[in-house]
């Protein structure tokens, strides 16, 4: 056994949500250990997940040209044979920089860095087992957070082979772009790839046993997209479950409980997300884990064992780098005897497919569901001066506002920008603000942001044509 080092809090994960509860503990004068196995520094956003993605995504926006076809025609591109070593090349450098971020905060608020898997030996102590040293590091934590995350769920009797079969983990890994690819599961991360493949002209279908996809977004922007990707080439089969998938020297065939059989040289599983606690020995702390891995939570991000907390995705919904981080911050804060308001109810939703989409607050389906009168304002991009100059014809902004007072209830956007811009009204709502605000502000020109007015113009004229029917 190696010495024990004893710390305020140890923190078992540095991904979002364990390097913000650490940084807030250290602001907080308290000492510090994370926890971090092998090469994972920041955790599965900053090296398989969000970053990698989303820096994929840019590099496929930007070398395909795709946003400036409407401008220069549909034969335009920046790059003629993109290949992966290209798209990689920017998500390596970004995901160098971020890790270098993450490891310089730890070091400025002289947290302490183990590398190495933890599991609990008690409800205080952590083992830290590193496979390339031989003695076993152990840590003592007042109090501890578990920020552990998780990985992709692989369904049973799925053979991945990391080449043909593979989950979102192995798509940074391809050898080269597939001409032709199914992706099983149309959740977030399932289009957000279908439509990056898309963009660069891989021919996608996806597979989706529901009925339709993203059920928590608008369903008007949901069907901007799917008509938007099925422009792209993208086919859907909603309603269908994949009963196995046959690999031979050519590529794959996919076959569905329907019969159908489909051909393409790659498949992608997207299939939902297992916590990884397998390895905590959460038994030892007098803790468990859900079928799906996840670790129950109250509202302060307290297990069941008062001085442990979980935060981030291996709690589960909504397992975003954004809320995560949030929570924590808040862990901490709550562990120190800190006051925080606790989490804001309006957490702004980012889906980072091509176009984005992101909303805020209420769809009309719960509006409709809980019976709250609202009225729809609605601003297209293709009428804003900077929607033709970015050469966005498809964009569009949505304003739902309560016909009684005024405040604005929800905002829903598809198109450039669409994660950004979402924070202006995020920001009305969160400090209860009405419609009138974006009428009377004056907004920079042209810019996607002058959505706002014009939606709110479009709500208040419904509003006036109404009372004067009402005489």
């Amino acid at each position: 056994m190696g010495s024990m080092q004893e710390y305020d809090l140890v923190v078992i994960g540095s991904g979002p949500g364990g390097q913000r509860a650490a940084i807030a503990a250290a602001k907080l004068g308290k000492t510090v250990a994370v926890i971090e196995r092998g090469m994972m520094l920041g955790g599965v956003c900053v090296n398989t997940g969000t970053i990698p993605s989303k820096t994929l995504r840019e590099a496929v926006v930007y070398l395909t040209g795709m946003s400036q076809r409407e401008l220069y025609g549909a034969s335009y591109r920046v790059k003629e044979k993109i290949t992966p070593a290209d798209l990689l090349a920017r998500t390596q450098h970004v995901i160098g920089k971020e890790v270098d971020v993450v490891r310089s905060q730890l070091m400025r608020n002289r947290i302490e860095l183990y590398t190495g898997h933890g599991r609990f030996s008690d409800e205080h102590t952590i083992l830290v087992e590193d496979p390339t040293r031989a003695e076993l590091v152990t840590v003592r934590g007042r109090f501890v957070v578990i920020a552990t995350g998780t990985k992709p769920a692989r369904p049973a009797g799925v053979k991945f082979d990391e080449a043909r079969v593979l989950d979102s983990d192995g798509i940074l890994d391809l050898e080269e772009l597939p001409t032709s690819m199914v992706v099983v599961g149309a959740g977030v991360i399932g289009i957000e790839y279908a439509s990056m493949f898309a963009a660069l002209g891989t021919k996608v279908t996806v597979v989706e046993k529901r009925d339709n996809m993203l059920e928590f977004c608008d369903p008007e922007i949901i069907e901007s997209l799917r008509f938007h990707l099925r422009d792209l080439a993208v086919t859907f089969r909603f309603g269908e479950e994949v009963i196995g998938v046959d690999v031979g020297p050519a590529g794959t065939v996919t076959t569905l409980a329907s019969g159908k059989q489909i051909p393409a040289e790659t498949v992608m599983y997207s299939a939902g997300r297992q916590g990884q606690t397998d390895h905590l020995d959460l038994a030892a702390a007098g803790l468990e884990a859900d079928s799906r891995g996840r670790i129950y939570v109250d509202d302060n991000f307290t297990t069941k064992v008062e001085h442990i907390y979980a935060v981030g995705d291996v709690i589960g919904f909504p397992a975003l780098a954004a809320t995560s981080m949030e929570q924590g911050r808040l862990a901490a804060y709550h562990a120190f005897g800190e006051p925080t308001k606790g989490m804001m109810s309006l957490q702004p939703i980012g889906i980072y497919s091509i176009p984005e989409v992101s909303f805020v607050g209420a769809t009309e389906v719960d509006l409709t569901k809980d019976s709250i009168p609202y009225e729809v304002g609605v601003s297209r991009y293709r009428e804003l001066a900077r929607g033709q100059i970015a050469g966005d014809s498809y964009g569009m902004l949505k304003l739902l506002v309560s016909t009684e007072d005024l405040r604005v209830l929800g905002v829903h956007i598809f198109g450039t920008n669409a994660t950004e811009m979402v924070h202006i009204g995020q920001a009305v709502m969160g400090c209860g603000g009405t419609v009138e605000y974006l009428v009377d502000a004056v907004f920079n020109y042209p810019t996607f942001s002058e959505a706002y007015k014009v939606a709110a113009l479009d709500v208040m004229n419904k509003l006036r044509a109404l009372s004067q029917f009402r005489g």
